[in-house]
């Protein structure tokens, strides 16, 4: 055999070897010093959590959101039904006396925009009537109320007249409803919004009001960001048990509780360095973004398990720790450190979407992967250069000097006829896959909050307030910029528009209903006429179209003074790509027949504009993404290989487990969105690091002149079997999270097991066909073969050497250890 010719880079990494060995006491010390200052600096990691970091600010829908969120709500909003499970409906002295206590609760919630506070109780719910003598009308629940026969009459009549039945009042008149609108920044601390308080003091009020006769139900952002760091409890304890089977199979595997107890504690240091760089440059960790440590930790485990098994192995040959430790990072310097900045890659382009928590998301991971390469190519050969392997450990079944029959006979793949076979399975699975993954929705996918159970209390409220009411947490804004001299809403021409546009909206699917200007002012004009619904239109002149002006009043949050901005609000039945898609579709084929001089229709505002305008950024960039991961990890692959053949070995897999993944995806009803573009990410971080290790193994193997399926089975004898474990490890730790309370939680470990899991597959079972199949040869063929599945003889001088190496290296360790 010849030996591998050696390169400027494995010079370079040689060197980088010694230089490490020898200073490795004060680096082993300096790397303690800064894990004992970050460990303290990790203290003080705080939740941030934020509405406006959802939002794509750069888009055209949330350029007008911005222009005009200082004028109208709609987004951010909290909600808190009442009902009454008593007899009768809500006009009784006992409803009344908590929805006025309700209304007082929220109005002192922490970041609550108290002028955006409405119930039946605030001044700014107003009614009017035409008697005899003129108009008259006041607050719907006057001052001086009392709760007796006549004035619980009055508020009936008042409530009525308002036109707050559906809105404020629940259609079947057994809820009423307090809104409001939640800041960013504390009014009263001028500090960013404590989600946290703001869902402890809801449900508080829920607690302080719910009773025999009466149910609370609350919904809002800043509850179902409550709800998901109430949930962190059920996070932390699946990570503990992730946690526990991962060192419970690192020790049946290695049969070394050292190594076992290294490999954990160098796949949790660069999660401990990031979380305590994390607010040092001002950062902290978003609910929603609250398992990317998990997922740096499994990277971490995944090349922590391959140094240490690199490391016994090379023990285990004669060599001394320190030698073992030195070889170990020659060994795995090159393709460690390029599989983790492929790791890094994957992170990284997901910030191609132009959503801040995506950014943070993606600056938090890659940091992660980085400081990974200082504590696993570093630090951990410094602590294995001082670690003494265990008795035990010499009978851990990879350490067997004899035929590994399963990976031989999986060798066999990259022969002709069985790669041929293995290439027709793959493309079997890739017309399967590609075919399901037409089916992925990008978005939230059902109705509530996909992040929670169907049966969460969250979502049940959600349910109930859709159900009973005509409104609900899902509206798009649609504005009308005016540009007239006089004012608009006395203006026939654009009333029309507006009412034409309500009509038009109140007939398309998905929307549950519409509330305009122009609405509200057919309404008033039909009361001044005895309620004659005839009269229900508006007029041409601007003498009759004063009779319903009293609807432009600014306070209705329906337009601005002199109504430059008219404030459109459609509710929808949900928040649904499908949905938004249709409905913003019906939008724009309406705004396009508008010829109306001097008025822009504009979109889009609200909860459903947003999501909206996330939805497109999200689809317009995932081809990008996905084109510009696989086009830097294939650079990667060709500058660490040298050969485009090598590099088409290792990505196709992935291409093939993204597809696979988008059809799980999909065949689960989980949507393509913030959320789960780490999964994507991570899969295709994880599944680099199976292919380079092993090919670049192979290589090795190949310059030396052995054929391609001994270099392929020495490959897994060598790093195959680590790749394994680790496989089955992660993918039996993160199953558990399918039983976590928390749906995301879910759905994140069932998509990581299977990409664990199918990765590892790929690069065992498809590598080394399409190794096969596009001809990748050894440098020089040696000694030709007559049996093509002969056992590599095991008998020649440098394996006999080997053998008695081990078993002298055995002796040793055993006498030493008794």
């Amino acid at each position: 055999m010849m030996k591998t010719p050696s390169t400027g880079t494995q010079n370079l990494v040689d060197g980088i070897a010694r230089v490490l060995i020898i200073g490795r006491k004060p680096l082993g010390l300096l790397f303690l010093f800064i894990t004992i200052l970050l460990g303290f600096s990790a203290l003080q990691t705080r939740f941030d959590t934020g509405f406006n970091k959802l939002i794509p600010l750069k888009h055209d829908y949330m350029q007008a959101f911005i222009d005009h969120s200082a004028e109208f709500t709609g987004t951010n909003r909290v909600m808190v039904s009442l009902e009454w499970t008593g007899d009768g409906d809500i006009y009784n002295a006992e409803f009344l006396d908590k929805l006025r206590a309700a209304t007082d609760a929220v109005f002192f919630t922490p970041g609550i925009n108290r002028t955006s506070v409405r119930s039946l109780f605030t001044p700014e719910v107003r009614y009017i009537e035409v008697t005899e003598y003129g108009f008259t009308g006041g607050v719907v629940i006057p001052s001086r109320f009392t709760a007796d026969a006549e004035g619980l009459a009055q508020v009936r009549s008042n409530v009525h007249k308002s036109g707050q039945v559906g809105n404020l009042v629940s259609n079947d008149l057994r809820s009423a409803m307090v809104q409001a609108e939640l800041l960013e920044l504390d009014p009263e601390t001028g500090a960013k919004t404590d989600y946290a308080a703001v869902a402890r003091h809801l449900e508080k009020i829920r607690a302080d009001l719910s009773g025999d006769n009466l149910n609370v139900q609350i919904i809002g952002f800043s509850k179902v960001m409550g709800d998901v760091m109430d949930g962190l409890v059920t996070v932390i304890i699946f990570f503990a048990v992730a946690f526990a089977i991962t060192l419970a199979l690192l020790w049946i595997y290695s049969r070394s509780l050292k190594l076992t107890l290294l490999a954990i504690t160098v796949a949790m240091l660069p999660v401990v360095w990031l979380l305590g760089i994390l607010p040092l440059i001002g950062y902290g960790i978003d609910p929603m973004s609250v398992l990317v440590p998990f997922l740096i930790f499994s990277i971490g485990v995944s090349h922590a398990v391959q140094m240490t098994n690199a490391w016994k192995l090379e023990v285990l040959a004669g060599q001394s720790a320190v030698e073992a430790a030195e070889r170990a990072f020659c060994k795995l310097a090159i393709p460690g450190t390029v599989a983790l900045l492929a790791n890094a890659l994957g992170f990284m382009v997901i910030m191609v979407i132009d959503i801040p928590i995506v950014h943070e998301l993606g600056v938090t991971a890659c940091l992660g992967v980085a400081l990974m390469i200082l504590t696993n190519k570093v630090f951990m050969p410094i602590v294995l250069s001082h670690l003494k392997l265990e008795k035990i450990a010499l009978h851990a079944p990879d350490v067997s000097t004899g035929k590994h029959r399963l990976w031989w006979r999986i060798s066999a793949l990259s022969q002709p006829r069985p790669a041929l076979f293995s290439l027709g399975i793959m493309l079997l699975l890739l017309v399967a896959g590609t075919w399901q993954s037409r089916a992925l929705l990008t978005g939230d996918v059902g109705a509530g909050v996909p992040e929670l159970r169907e049966d969460s209390r969250y979502n049940r409220d959600n349910a109930k307030i859709i159900n009973d009411y005509s409104i609900g947490m899902d509206v798009l804004s649609v504005y009308v910029e005016t540009h007239r001299e006089s004012e608009a809403c006395l203006d026939w021409q654009v009333m029309n528009a507006v009412d034409r546009f309500d009509f038009h909206m109140r007939g398309v699917p998905g929307v549950q209903s519409v509330s305009t200007v122009a609405g509200m002012a057919k309404l008033y004009v039909s009361g001044n006429n005895e309620g004659n619904p005839l009269w229900r239109t508006l007029q041409r002149s601007e003498v009759a179209l004063r009779s319903g002006s009293r609807a432009a009043n600014p306070e209705l949050g329906l337009n601005n003074e002199l109504c430059k901005v008219i404030n459109l609000m459609v509710y929808l039945d949900d928040h649904q790509n499908v949905t938004l898609k249709h409905v913003l579709g019906e939008v724009k084929a309406f705004i396009a027949t508008q010829q109306v001089e001097g008025v822009t229709f504009r979109l889009a505002g609200g909860n459903a504009g947003v999501a909206a305008a996330t939805n497109e950024a999200v689809e317009k960039a995932e081809v990008q993404m996905l084109a510009s991961i696989f086009g830097a990890i294939s650079l990667l692959c060709w500058l660490t290989f040298r050969s485009w053949r090598g590099a088409l070995c290792v990505i196709v897999p992935l291409v093939l487990v993204t597809i696979l993944c988008n059809a799980l995806m999909a065949l689960l009803g989980i949507g393509l969105k913030v959320a789960t573009l780490p999964v994507i990410a991570l899969g295709v971080g994880v599944g680099v690091d199976y292919g380079i290790y092993i090919y670049e193994q192979m290589q090795h193997s190949l310059q030396r002149g052995t054929d391609l399926r001994t270099s392929f089975y020495e490959a897994m004898r060598q790093r195959g079997t680590a790749a394994v474990f680790t496989a089955v490890t992660m993918t039996i730790g993160v199953g558990t999270w399918a039983f976590s309370a928390l749906k995301f939680q879910a759905d994140m470990g069932i998509l990581l097991a299977f990409m664990f899991m199918v990765n590892v597959l790929g690069a065992i079972f498809l590598l080394p066909a399409l190794a096969c199949w596009l001809n990748v040869q050894p440098s020089k063929v040696g000694e030709e073969r007559t049996d093509s599945d002969a056992e590599p003889a095991p008998t020649s001088v440098k394996s006999t050497k080997a053998t008695a190496a081990v078993q002298q290296r055995r002796q040793v360790i055993a006498t030493s250890d008794s």
